[in-house]
């Protein structure tokens, strides 16, 4: 303690490990905790409650493997910038708004006999 200091003049100081990797490691959290969010908003797929009921009311019941080749055809119509996209499937149809990544509504085959699907950008034909 025998070092003269100035006022007004700045020395350098040792920054110890301790307190240099409890700030690397709290911004690694932050940032580790807000990408797995993005990543779970932005990788599953939604459904309104308007197709939540349509779903029902025509006894659609999607498995995992169909609910997995829906989200591969979002991220398809995604890829091509689509904003609001018709997925056709085997004996179904569904809107999805692909930004969102949420069905806006889906219908069995009966329901897709002489109807006009309009306010879609483009459309997914599932085999």
């Amino acid at each position: 303690m025998s070092e003269r200091l100035t006022i007004g003049q700045l020395y350098p100081s040792k920054i110890y490990p301790a307190a240099q990797n409890a700030a690397q490691r709290s911004s690694q959290q932050e940032t580790s905790q807000t990408s797995f969010n993005q990543i779970f908003k932005d990788e599953l797929l939604k459904f309104s409650n308007h197709a939540a009921k349509r779903l029902e009311q025509r006894g659609i019941e999607l498995k995992g493997e169909q609910l997995a080749q829906i989200q591969s055809a979002v991220d398809k119509a995604a890829a091509k910038g689509s904003k609001e996209s018709l997925i056709l499937m085997k004996d179904m149809a569904l809107i999805v708004n692909v930004a969102n990544r949420t069905v806006v509504t889906a219908m069995d085959g009966n329901s897709m006999k002489d109807n006009v699907f309009t306010q879609i950008d483009s459309a997914v034909v599932i085999s």
